[in-house]
């Protein structure tokens, strides 16, 4: 009787365990949601209105910056945190360790500089290497993104948000992520994007779109088609037949020149 009592005792254990870990929430983290101000300061402070990032400006305040980034390594997402505080924690936490990367390493040409000498696209690269924490794991930029951002929540708009610190990115906003404005901020990236036409160029019959459209296509044709989600951020309607190819990708530095 006691050992199946021992092994009821147990199995609830894990069961609480394996609830406290879902969707990349963390045991013990039970706060809530932290401030993001200090990174808007940073951001009002060092990016442009273009989009272009002033790391020379950042390297000077990289003390609030690390500051920030420890911030938020200890400070991971908790259960009872909603999903929009939860999504605007880690589109910043995405953020932040991009700039942090190219500040730590500065001056580079491309954030692909950085990678292995070795290196294989999502397998070994600077976005699968494992170089900062967040609650005590070791992280990459890539778990972010695929493993949390686009595994958990179906919202295909964070492509606009996370910025990989390159020319053809969708730019960087000049204000932190926050779930009481997340909605309308990931709305305006959105419409900036693609209406940019550095990045994306659009006429009713033929559109020449980033290789985001085409690298995560799926995210984009869930229960529509590529053209329908374009659709409803283009200022310029396009046809359903319309031709649609995907622009070379420039992986330059974003930076202020």
């Amino acid at each position: 009787m006691r050992t199946r009592i021992n092994s009821i005792v147990v199995l609830a254990m894990l069961l609480v365990f394996g609830c406290s870990n879902s969707k990349n929430t963390f045991a013990g983290s039970v706060t809530d949601a932290p401030s993001h101000d200090n990174w808007t300061k940073l951001l009002a402070k060092h990016v442009r209105s273009n989009g272009l990032v002033d790391y020379k400006g950042f390297i000077a305040d990289k003390s609030d910056l690390n500051a920030y980034a420890d911030f938020l390594s200890e400070n991971p997402p908790a259960e009872n945190w909603s999903d929009n505080e939860k999504i605007a924690y880690w589109i910043n936490a995405y953020n932040v360790f991009t700039v942090k990367l190219i500040v730590d390493n500065y001056p580079v040409e491309s954030i692909k500089d950085l990678n292995p000498r070795l290196s294989i696209p999502t397998v070994r690269s600077i976005w699968t290497k494992e170089w900062f924490q967040i609650g005590g794991e070791d992280f990459s930029l890539d778990r972010i993104e695929h493993k949390i951002l686009r595994k958990d929540f179906e919202e295909p708009r964070i492509h606009f948000a996370v910025n990989c610190a390159s020319i053809s990115c969708p730019v960087l906003r000049n204000e932190a992520y926050t779930a009481e404005k997340l909605d309308a901020q990931l709305d305006e990236q959105a419409r900036k994007f693609l209406n940019d036409t550095s990045r994306n160029k659009i006429t009713p019959q033929r559109v020449e779109v980033s290789k985001i459209f085409s690298w995560f296509g799926g995210d984009f044709k869930k229960g529509q088609s590529l053209i329908q989600f374009l659709n409803k951020y283009s200022e310029v309607q396009i046809e359903e037949k319309a031709k649609v190819r995907f622009a070379s990708y420039d992986w330059n530095l974003n930076d202020v020149k």
